[in-house]
């Protein structure tokens, strides 16, 4: 499985699968068993859920590291992807971070749906 280069091409082929609902989903699920308090609406604009992503992530870095670690756990955020990142920059780092949380997402729900 060959993963999306950039947010845009992630949202566009979960869409053209009509996956995306499946994508918010999951990440409600994830979020849930990290005890965070985020639950994004199904119909939630892909737009809206890439800034609400990168906030929560960044307050999450910012304010609650632990529970930050755990999502990263949880969700099975390859660490050798987390440590690549550049860590100077809270801001830029969590964006990155946020980008890497739906691409693994995005991998569960394309290969849970492959093979159903």
């Amino acid at each position: 499985m060959q993963l999306p280069a950039t947010l845009e091409d992630l949202i566009n082929e979960a869409n053209q699968l009509n996956l995306y609902n499946k994508l918010v989903l999951q990440l409600n699920k994830d979020f849930k068993l990290a005890n965070i308090e985020l639950d994004f609406h199904e119909d939630i604009l892909p737009t809206s859920l890439k800034l609400l992503l990168h906030e929560t992530i960044y307050k999450l870095i910012q304010e609650k590291f632990t529970d930050y670690l755990n999502l990263l756990y949880i969700i099975d955020v390859p660490e050798n992807k987390i440590k690549a990142l550049d860590g100077n920059d809270t801001f830029q780092l969590s964006e990155d971070v946020s980008f890497l949380i739906l691409k693994r997402e995005w991998q569960k729900v394309y290969l849970k749906n492959k093979y159903k």
